[in-house]
């Protein structure tokens, strides 16, 4: 059974940062596109970030380029967004995805979801 989990959000001041980790288990992580998701209350899910199997290509949406960075550790079927200098309209819930192989900017297009991790940014 594939299952992803999502953990790391919180709350953070503006200007700091968080580091989310997202485990997978019953499949292999090296065959997966993983997608970072967010959904702030009111608004549409939106990719921010996706990295496809062979983690040649990791695609960052502009809202948060030079900010977040996405790393995966297949070997530990782990995959992370380091999420530097936050803002206010970061706030959201963070998600990770799966899909086969390769990325997709469409939320639809992903099988495997976690269940979502708050992060929170306010002074």
């Amino acid at each position: 059974q594939l299952k992803v989990v999502e953990s790391g959000g919180g709350l953070v001041q503006p200007g700091g940062s968080l580091r989310l980790s997202c485990l997978v288990s019953g499949f292999t992580l090296d065959w997966y596109a993983i997608g970072w998701f967010r959904q702030a209350p009111g608004k549409e899910r939106e990719e921010i970030s996706c990295s496809s199997s062979s983690a040649d290509s990791i695609n960052i949406a502009d809202s948060v380029k030079g900010r977040f960075t996405m790393s995966r550790d297949n070997a530990n079927n782990s995959v992370y967004l380091q999420m530097n200098s936050l803002k206010p309209e970061d706030t959201a819930v963070y998600y990770c995805a799966a899909r086969f192989n390769y990325c997709s900017n469409w939320p639809a297009d992903f099988g495997s979801w976690g269940q979502g991790t708050q992060v929170t940014v306010s002074s």
